[in-house]
């Protein structure tokens, strides 16, 4: 379908969308918008109630979505060799050390997560510049500092995500695929809310969940009725 085609269809097919939409409604209205010839991503944009500037109100956390990402995470893996070795086996796309922590401070990061063990941070830490606007910097909360790389690795493969408030309040977020059925995408966003409701800062006042938006790559974003989350 020609792009001025696409967007003429989409315009018709969200022309009457309610200001909020229930999420069952929006994951609906997504599935049949004009299909591309890729897989789309579905993302979750999430505003919440809280003073970034403030350190006990940073939300961040982990969740394995029930039906994992649809993505395939390209995992790098930085230890000494006998865990390099493991790593491999383990199905991480690259494994080592010196010889990687040398190409990420040349501006490489053809990864898309990193787990380190734990006697590999110090040079790890030094990556920081590379590694932290990306959000590929490893940490024991998010289960990528660790001796355990099988583990690790595992987790990654089978859906597992780390969530985090930015600088602007919002946590914006891959949920699942286009091609998903309509109650696997809703079970995950459902899934990934009651996880970063469950970790609200004590501090925060007010509405915590403020916006909700779910969107496809190429499609509209939807604003969710927050109710309908629950």
């Amino acid at each position: 379908m020609r792009q001025t085609k696409r967007i003429k269809k989409i315009k018709e097919l969200t022309k009457d969308i309610k200001a909020e939409s229930t999420l069952e409604e929006a994951v609906k209205t997504l599935k049949n918008m004009p299909k591309l010839k890729f897989d789309e991503s579905i993302d979750l944009s999430i505003k919440l109630g809280v003073d970034v500037k403030k350190n006990d109100q940073q939300v961040r956390g982990t969740i394995t979505l029930p039906h994992g990402t649809g993505k395939k995470v390209r995992i790098l893996v930085l230890a000494p060799e006998d865990k390099a070795k493991e790593a491999l086996k383990a199905g991480a796309d690259f494994a080592g050390s010196s010889e990687y922590i040398d190409k990420i401070n040349n501006g490489w990061t053809d990864f898309d997560a990193l787990i380190a063990t734990p006697d590999m941070m110090r040079e790890v830490g030094k990556l920081g510049k590379v590694l932290g606007p990306r959000g590929l910097m490893p940490s024991p909360k998010a289960g990528t500092v660790t001796p355990d790389v099988t583990k690790a690795i595992n987790e990654l493969k089978t859906g597992k995500i780390e969530f985090k408030v930015d600088k602007q309040g919002v946590i914006n977020i891959i949920v699942g695929k286009l091609s998903f059925e309509i109650k696997n995408l809703i079970e995950n966003i459902k899934t990934l809310v009651d996880a970063i409701n469950k970790v609200k800062p004590a501090s925060s006042k007010g509405v915590f969940l403020r916006n909700v938006v779910v969107s496809s790559t190429m499609g509209p974003g939807i604003k969710i009725d927050i109710n309908s989350l629950s």
